[in-house]
C-alpha cells in the first residue's frame, strides 16, 4: 500500500500531487504588512502551505564576532551571524496574527522551531506540523520535543551525515511518530545546479523507508520539478513578492509568477 501522511487534512505521498511549501523566512523585510501579503499571495498562487521560522537572534546564537560566528563565503560573506539573524527573524509577537490570517484565508501555516521554547510557543498557536531545519538535525532534544506532539515532522538534511539523518529519524520514531518527511537539501545559497545531487532523494527513501521531498535553494523551478520525477512528494521554496525589493533571502526566492509555474508543473 502506498504511504502517505496528512498535514491539516491534506494527504502527502507519491500518489498525490507534490505538496508545495512557500518559505517566508526573512522576506518580510521586518514589516508585518509584507508578511501578511506574502501569505495572501502564496495562497493565490496555489501553494499548500506557508512556513515561518521561529527564533530570535538570542535563542539561536550569541552576539560574538570570533571564529565560527562570521560567515565565510556565499551570499552573506563576512556578515556576523547574530546580525544576520537579527535582520531575518520573524518577531514572535507577529506569529498569532500571521497564524490567524492564514487560517482565515485557508492556507496551512507551520514553522521551524530552533529551540524548545519555540515548540511550546508553536503548540499554543496550534501549528499543524513542524520543520526541523538543516542545522538543527543534530539537536536531538529539540527533535524529541517535536516528536512528542505526534504532529508531522519534516526534516531537512543539509550537510548531515547518514548517521545524523538516521539518528534524527529514529528519535522521531521512538515516540511512535511515523509522520515523517525527510527533505534532501544542499546548504548553499543559492545552490548551483551541478551541486543539487537529486539522486540522493531515492537513496534516502530506500535507506530509511520514509517519504522524501526537496528543500530547494537553486534558482528557478527546474530542479524542483525534476525532483518530482525521482520521488519527491514535497517541495519547499523560499518565496518573495518582488526580488527587486531586496532582503536576506531575495536572491534565491521565487516570485509569484514562478510559484504559480511550480504549482502547475510539479
Amino acid at each position: 500500500m502506498d504511504r502517505f501522511i496528512e498535514i491539516d487534512g491534506k494527504r502527502i505521498g507519491n500518489q498525490y500531487s507534490p505538496y508545495i511549501v512557500a518559505e517566508m523566512s526573512g522576506n518580510h523585510n521586518k514589516k508585518i504588512e509584507n508578511a501578511l501579503a506574502i501569505i495572501k499571495k502564496a495562497k493565490e498562487c496555489g501553494a499548500d502551505a506557508i512556513k515561518l521560522q521561529t527564533y530570535t537572534a538570542d535563542t539561536i546564537t550569541i552576539n560574538h564576532d570570533g571564529p565560527g560566528f562570521i560567515i565565510e563565503g556565499g551570499l552573506w560573506n563576512k556578515q556576523k551571524l547574530y546580525d544576520l539573524y537579527q535582520e531575518a527573524y520573524t518577531p514572535w509577537e507577529w506569529h498569532k496574527e500571521l497564524f490567524d490570517y492564514a487560517k482565515h484565508i485557508g492556507i496551512t501555516i507551520f514553522s521551524s522551531p530552533f529551540d524548545e521554547t519555540a515548540v511550546e510557543f508553536l503548540e499554543e498557536l496550534g501549528t499543524k506540523a513542524y520543520k526541523i531545519a538543516s542545522p538543527e538535525i543534530i539537536d536531538l532534544p529539540l527533535i524529541r520535543k517535536v516528536a512528542k506532539t505526534l504532529k508531522p515532522v519534516i526534516i531537512s538534511t543539509g550537510m548531515a551525515s547518514q548517521k545524523e539523518i538516521k539518528d534524527a529519524i529514529q528519535t522521531v520514531r521512538e515516540y511512535g511518530n511515523e509522520n515523517i518527511i525527510v527533505l534532501h537539501c544542499t546548504s548553499a545559497y543559492p545552490t548551483p545546479i551541478e551541486e543539487t545531487n537529486l539522486s540522493t532523494i531515492k537513496k534516502i527513501s530506500e535507506e530509511f523507508d520514509v517519504l522524501v521531498g526537496l528543500s530547494d535553494h537553486s534558482m528557478g523551478t527546474k530542479i524542483s520539478c525534476y525532483s518530482c520525477l525521482l520521488g519527491s512528494c514535497l517541495i519547499e521554496k523560499h518565496f518573495i513578492l518582488d526580488r527587486s525589493k531586496g532582503g536576506v533571502d531575495s536572491n534565491f526566492s521565487l516570485e509569484p509568477k514562478e510559484l504559480i509555474k511550480l504549482v502547475n508543473e510539479s
